[in-house]
């Protein structure tokens, strides 16, 4: 039997950008990217120091700053000097959307949905991207927040924009939806939270930087979806089907007092925004969920 202290391990520093709470199907901002970076403190400290004299910039920047043309040399120092010791998480928000409605209505809602240890809903996902407007029916339905009554008006809408072409939402009942609906009321916290993709994002990066061989300490940008009780719940979940355990360890920092937050966030800025020029550039570093695989990346 091996102990935590026995086992390998990398920590890490996270950020995501295109975050926008429960709004997920804004078609200007389609995707989120999690990024990661494995760098020492004095390492990152270093980058933000050349790009702050770079840009011009005495303390704050972002990485809109860097895709500007004039900035183009100081973006492919960022990248190239990351080579090795960075990853990108893409999820498709409209895809995320998607799944989560035959992960919560077709199974036993778990941490593991929106997950590579999950369901693949891929070809499902495909068919239902087009469907706005059921969409942004379960999406209504599904935002609990501060609701102690089942929306019974909610539930219609739901049902009546469902599309009666795509044979995987025929095990969607009423019964089946009001049952779960009422867990997410009752705040049941086996039920991972349906619209926060945050959630599925952490479990990617922990699996990708432990990829079977190590634990992953995480410290990560302040997020109110990565609760502490949810992220307790996420290595739980990571611990029963991977060995050894992905998760060592989890803490939020303000990323102002962390250079390595800092240029997650970098890293994240640039892969959302990335153009057509961008993409040789940032390949090495995407990874796509697997419910978008087919998804426009």
């Amino acid at each position: 039997m091996t102990t935590q202290s026995s086992v390998p391990w990398v920590e890490i520093a996270c950020d995501e950008s295109g975050f926008s709470g429960t709004n997920l199907l804004d078609p200007a901002s389609p995707v989120i990217t999690h990024a990661s970076v494995d760098l020492t403190v004095p390492a990152a400290a270093d980058l933000t120091a050349v790009l702050r004299s770079r840009l011009n910039r005495r303390i704050e920047y972002k990485s809109n700053q860097l895709l500007r043309a004039e900035q183009r040399p100081a973006l492919e120092w960022l990248l190239a000097s990351l080579r090795g010791h960075a990853h990108v998480h893409v999820i498709d928000k409209t895809a995320y959307v998607a799944a989560r409605v035959l992960e919560l209505f077709t199974e036993e809602p778990s941490y593991g949905a929106g997950t590579s240890l999950g369901s693949d809903y891929s070809e499902v996902v495909q068919v239902l991207r087009p469907r706005t407007g059921f969409l942004t029916a379960f999406a209504d339905l599904t935002r609990t927040k501060r609701v102690r009554l089942m929306d019974h008006a909610a539930v219609d809408r739901f049902f009546a924009t469902m599309p009666a072409d795509v044979p995987a939402l025929r095990a969607v009942t009423r019964a089946r939806v009001e049952e779960v609906m009422q867990r997410l009321i009752d705040e049941d916290p086996e039920i991972p939270p349906p619209l926060e993709p945050l959630v599925p994002a952490l479990a990617e990066t922990v699996l990708f930087w432990s990829a079977g061989q190590r634990s992953v300490a995480v410290v990560h940008d302040e997020q109110s979806a990565l609760t502490p009780g949810r992220v307790a719940r996420l290595g739980a979940y990571l611990a029963e089907k991977v060995q050894p355990d992905p998760l060592r360890s989890f803490v939020q920092v303000d990323s102002k007092h962390d250079p390595r937050v800092q240029v997650a966030d970098f890293l994240a800025g640039i892969a959302r925004r990335r153009t057509p020029d961008l993409i040789e550039l940032l390949e090495p570093y995407l990874h796509a969920c697997s419910a978008t695989k087919s998804s426009q990346l």
